[in-house]
């Protein structure tokens, strides 16, 4: 672990880490929201992944919705990389309180975390829109075109935030309380563009702000620590 967060953790008692895509890219998750997914999915769909992943879109073309979902955003085979192990072991410690995190890929959980509060929903869960009928990420992997539920045949709907819509309301209190009562903040792999999510940290009342990614953010000047380096590196032992 990098010495100087090493430091501020060491005299830490209460850490919430905010991560972003950034922290999924060291598993081999692409951001789709990067200079070639923009352009691969203008190329192939002829839509911005924002668009395709609006829920305008998701009613309107649902065909090419999920054809665009389960290419680009369905990873099952990722495994946690060093920044999800050392988070996870630093809850196991009892100095991390949550992870706060706009990934919809699990990887937190799968690392060991259990205290993750997943402000825009997790590819893991989906729902029957009809019947509430619960599916895994297989069901919805080996579906062909628009998945169907197995009890009633309504279509299943990915527990995932689309654009358009609001996040849910008890993952909102949950993760503003555990920032506002946390003394160290790591914010990591994430540029803090992506709102209301990215709006969370101004809830910070704490005394370190630790703030690594690779690219430049909003926040780099009020950070008591800030590092350009790949989240893994700077957390992994």
């Amino acid at each position: 672990m990098d010495e100087r967060v090493k430091r501020i953790i060491d005299r830490s008692g209460s850490i919430v880490f905010f991560g972003g895509a950034g922290v999924s890219t060291e598993s081999n998750i692409p951001d789709f929201r990067s200079e070639s997914g923009l352009y691969r999915a203008r190329s192939e769909y002829g839509y911005s992944p924002e668009q395709m992943l609006s829920h305008t879109f998701f009613v309107q073309k649902m065909d090419v919705f999920y054809d665009y979902y389960k290419k680009n955003l369905l990873y099952p085979d990722a495994m946690p990389n060093k920044a999800h192990i050392a988070l996870a072991r630093l809850e196991q410690e009892s100095r991390l309180k949550a992870v706060v995190t706009q990934n919809i890929d699990g990887l937190h959980q799968k690392a060991g975390s259990r205290t993750v509060y997943e402000l825009h929903g997790s590819v893991h869960r989906n729902y029957c829109m009809d019947c509430g009928e619960f599916h895994n990420l297989q069901y919805v992997i080996d579906s062909e075109g628009i998945p169907r539920c197995r009890k009633c045949g309504g279509v299943v709907k990915p527990d995932v935030v689309l654009y358009e819509e609001g996040l849910d309301e008890n993952t909102i209190i949950s993760s503003v309380r555990a920032i506002e009562n946390c003394d160290t903040l790591i914010i990591g792999g994430t540029s803090l563009n992506v709102y209301p999510a990215a709006g969370f940290i101004q809830y910070f009342r704490g005394d370190n702000i630790i703030l690594i990614n690779k690219g430049e953010t909003s926040y780099d000047g009020k950070a008591d620590l800030v590092i350009r380096e790949p989240i893994g590196e700077v957390l992994g032992e």
